[in-house]
């Protein structure tokens, strides 16, 4: 494969930690640029010793420096936790919308491939289950979590004017619930809140009655459908995502089975707009990029306790 100039925004978060790993690995030119406003930049150890890796520390909210020209421009700049994008619910619609159109522009300059980091939640609280790319969804655009779900519906549609109007060669990928190394303690989503509760001997907390599903993809399936997409000319949106389906009661019995112990349970109330149902359908990724996922995820799991314990990454120990 022909090594690229890449430009990765939101790059020191979670997902980015693992792309940008994984697009350095493989020889590629790598820019991260990042505000840090959720991510930690200790955690950019993850990348060992690569030196193909350029750090920027900007908000793409702003004007962007010069950076040169590049063949592919990602865009995961935006707080991906509940906790976070409500605590940063200006920037979250501005970082989706003025952010991403600045993106846009530099991908419609260099000629660039841009894709999109979008999310299952664009579907809300769905009516169709499991949810495929043509389900319009079921949206509260004004409520609590609406700074994030309506920002990455805006970002879509920002990007097919783009596409449109400029022939920018886009593409977006609906990111279901994943899970894995480069994972801060306090990300607010039901994996790491249980995982930490778990290690230090407190009670997990399930909302509801733990009846409710999600969809659980190890952030190595996730990245190895991005490497795909990169180097395809889909345009999407396309689910990457694990469609096994979970209820949340179901996880506590996994941890437990990884940790060897009884773990103890507090219940409390449903957050509102809290989706009831989350599974992909995954028949477009499995037709044209050739993705499925292929980890289990008592196995996802156990990699992410195994970093944790090896790194021990700020937080978690």
């Amino acid at each position: 494969m022909k090594q690229k100039r890449v430009l990765v925004a939101g790059g020191a978060g979670f997902l980015g930690l693992n792309i940008v790993k994984c697009l350095a690995t493989e020889g590629n030119q790598v820019v991260v640029i990042d505000n840090y406003a959720t991510s930690r930049p200790s955690f950019q150890n993850y990348w060992d010793e690569l030196k193909n890796i350029e750090v920027i520390e900007h908000d793409i909210v702003d004007a962007l420096p010069d950076m040169g020209m590049f063949d592919v421009v990602i865009n995961l700049a935006c707080p991906a936790s509940p906790p976070r994008y409500q605590q940063l619910a200006l920037e979250t619609l501005e970082v989706n919308s003025i952010g991403t159109q600045h993106l846009l522009e530099l991908a419609r300059r260099d000629h660039a491939r841009f894709l999109q980091a979008s999310t299952s939640e664009v579907y809300g609280n769905p009516l169709e289950h499991p949810q495929t790319e043509s389900y319009w969804g079921n949206v509260n655009s004004y409520g609590p979590r609406s700074m994030y779900d309506e920002g990455k519906r805006y970002a879509e549609a920002l990007i097919w004017v783009y596409r449109s109007k400029w022939k920018v060669n886009t593409g977006i990928i609906r990111i279901f619930n994943t899970y894995g190394s480069g994972m801060q303690y306090d990300d607010g989503r039901v994996i790491t809140n249980f995982l930490y509760q778990a290690l230090h001997d407190q009670p997990l907390t399930i909302y509801g009655e733990g009846s409710q599903t999600r969809s659980f993809c190890a952030v190595n399936d996730q990245v190895s459908g991005w490497m795909k997409m990169i180097n395809a000319e889909m345009e999407g949106p396309v689910n990457i995502g694990n469609p096994k389906e979970f209820q949340i009661s179901d996880l506590v019995s996994v941890i437990e089975r990884l940790l060897g112990k009884k773990l103890n349970i507090s219940y409390k109330p449903l957050p509102e707009d809290d989706p009831l149902q989350r599974r992909p359908d995954i028949s477009l990724a499995k037709e044209q990029l050739e993705w499925q996922p292929t980890i289990e995820l008592e196995d996802g799991l156990a990699m992410m306790l195994n970093w944790i314990e090896e790194f021990q990454p700020e937080g978690w120990i």
